[in-house]
């Protein structure tokens, strides 16, 4: 099967390019801007055509959740417009496709890991638009499946791991917010997950998986885990968001249930914290 993925400089795609020799029986055709704008539908045909894409997996996404605030075109046009163009063309074409949504659909007054049929509610432009985007998949008619994930981290691209250790090298004491709790979520996991769904097949037209790492954690204890793992002495000391100013409001809890990805037979989700420490191995060497 050959498989297109948007979005192939991102954290995602980066990690799906890792492990692409561990699925000998797909060819992945990566594709980024400016080779492919997934909002330019004849530019995405052409591609999808020159390139016999059978599967599509969309990681490309507008994730400044802060910058969004202010940039909500911008934002919409990748996380809204994009989506549906590339839905679009996967429903005339026959082509399956894999969107990936987040956390932030939800609004984190629940209390429980959130099940794929809980209402969604974000609270920020990033959420909205992202939810566009979903929307836009499933009223397609196209064989989808959306997976939203959380927390998303890697060895790659801009993410809370990176930019903690930067700040670690650069500072002798940080200030992490505590009250805000989620599931870090190691994109080679993910990219594992993603290729064994389409390995399996699809069992209907549009399905909603979540995925995210085993276990929660508050943005505090995920700092101060990664400076205990790389022996870094640093202070961290807890604070509330109320103390840390920012444009976008963020979910207060926003673990997800994954149940029924588990069931449907992916690779056993790994504790975060043991993701983490194969992450932070491979930032090492």
């Amino acid at each position: 099967m050959m498989i297109g993925v948007t979005g192939a400089n991102g954290q995602l795609g980066c990690s799906l390019r890792k492990i692409s020799g561990e699925f000998p029986d797909f060819g992945l055709i990566f594709s980024d801007l400016p080779q492919i704008d997934i909002t330019d539908k004849n530019g995405v045909r052409q591609w999808i055509a020159r390139n016999g894409v059978q599967a599509l997996i969309n990681c490309a996404a507008y994730t400044e959740v802060d910058r969004a605030e202010t940039e909500p075109d911008q934002a919409w046009k990748i996380n809204a417009l994009g989506p549906a163009v590339l839905a679009e063309i996967c429903a005339e074409s026959g082509i399956k496709l894999i969107h990936i949504s987040t956390d932030y659909v939800f609004d984190g007054t629940a209390r429980t890991p959130y099940p794929e049929n809980h209402r969604p509610h974000p609270v920020n432009v990033y959420g909205f638009t992202k939810l566009q985007g979903e929307t836009a998949v499933r009223q397609s008619g196209c064989e989808a499946l959306v997976v939203r994930t959380s927390w998303l981290y890697s060895e790659f691209g801009r993410n809370f791991v990176r930019t903690i250790l930067r700040l670690g090298a650069e500072k002798s004491r940080l200030r992490v917010i505590d009250d805000q709790v989620g599931s870090p979520t190691y994109a080679t996991d993910l990219a594992r997950a993603l290729l064994t769904l389409l390995r399996k097949g699809f069992t209907g037209y549009y399905e909603v998986y979540h995925y995210c790492g085993e276990g929660t954690t508050s943005w505090y204890d995920f700092a101060r885990i990664i400076f205990g793992m790389t022996g870094n002495p640093i202070t961290v000391t807890p604070i509330e968001s109320a103390d840390y100013p920012s444009r976008a409001t963020r979910p207060s809890y926003s673990v997800l249930d994954t149940e029924k990805i588990i069931r449907r037979g992916i690779p056993p989700i790994p504790f975060w914290t043991e993701s983490l420490r194969e992450c932070l191995t491979h930032l090492n060497r």
